[in-house]
C-alpha cells in the first residue's frame, strides 16, 4: 500500500511508471490503492466545488460562517468527486470497449483518479488564496475580483489541461496503445469534464 502512496505523487513526475502498474486489476493490486483513489478523487471534489459559482457567493449568506463553508466543501466535495469519479470512469470504460479495450470498469475509474492528482493538487492554490484574501473568496466582489484572482483561475485551467494530459498518457500506457487511438479513448471524458466547466 506504501507504494501507492508514493506513486499518487509520483504520477506528477512520472506517470508512465504509475499508470503501468495501474496494468494490475487484480483485487489484491486493486485493494492497496482503493485509499489513495479515495483521498484523490475527495480532493479533487474538494476542488471543484470551490471553484462554482455558488462557492464564490457562500458568504454573501449571513448564515455562513467559515466552519460552515469548511463543512460544506467536505461534503459536497466527496459528493461530487464520488459522481466525477463514477461517471467519467464510465465514460472512460465505454470508450475503452468500443476502441477494443479488455480492461474492467474498476481499472478505468482509477485511472481516472490518478489522471485527476493535478485537480486534487489545486487545494494548494485555495490555500494560498485563503492567505491572500480570506473569506472574500466566497464574496460576490471581493478583493480577489481583479487581476489576482485571473491568475489563480488560469492556474486551475492549467492544472485541468496537466489532468487532461496525464489521462491522455494514462490509457496509452495502460493499453499500450498509440497517441492517435489513446486520445480518442480520452475523449469522452475529456469533454464531459469541459462541458461541466464551461457550464
Amino acid at each position: 500500500m506504501r507504494e501507492w502512496w508514493l506513486r499518487t505523487v509520483l504520477v506528477l513526475t512520472a506517470p508512465s511508471a504509475v499508470f503501468a502498474a495501474l496494468r494490475d486489476d487484480t483485487p489484491e493490486s486493486a485493494s492497496k490503492r482503493s485509499e489513495p483513489v479515495l483521498l484523490i478523487i475527495w480532493l479533487a471534489g474538494m476542488a471543484y466545488v470551490l471553484s462554482t459559482v455558488t462557492a464564490a457567493h457562500l458568504m454573501d449568506d449571513h448564515d455562513y460562517d467559515g466552519l460552515l463553508v469548511a463543512v460544506w466543501t467536505f461534503l459536497a466535495g466527496g459528493l461530487f468527486g464520488g459522481i466525477g469519479y463514477f461517471a467519467l470512469g464510465a465514460a472512460l470504460h465505454g470508450a475503452g470497449r468500443a476502441l477494443g479495450s479488455q480492461g474492467s470498469y474498476r481499472r478505468a475509474r482509477h485511472l481516472i483518479a490518478f489522471a485527476a492528482v493535478p485537480i486534487a493538487l489545486s487545494l494548494v492554490l485555495w490555500a494560498l488564496g485563503l492567505a491572500l484574501w480570506g473569506t472574500a473568496l466566497f464574496h460576490t466582489g471581493g478583493a480577489d475580483a481583479g487581476s489576482g484572482g485571473k491568475v489563480f483561475e488560469a492556474a486551475d485551467v492549467a492544472l485541468l489541461l496537466w489532468s487532461a494530459a496525464l489521462l491522455v498518457i494514462g490509457v496509452r500506457v495502460v493499453h499500450g496503445w498509440s497517441w492517435a487511438r489513446a486520445l480518442a479513448g480520452a475523449a469522452p471524458p475529456a469533454i464531459l469534464v469541459a462541458a461541466v466547466v464551461v457550464l
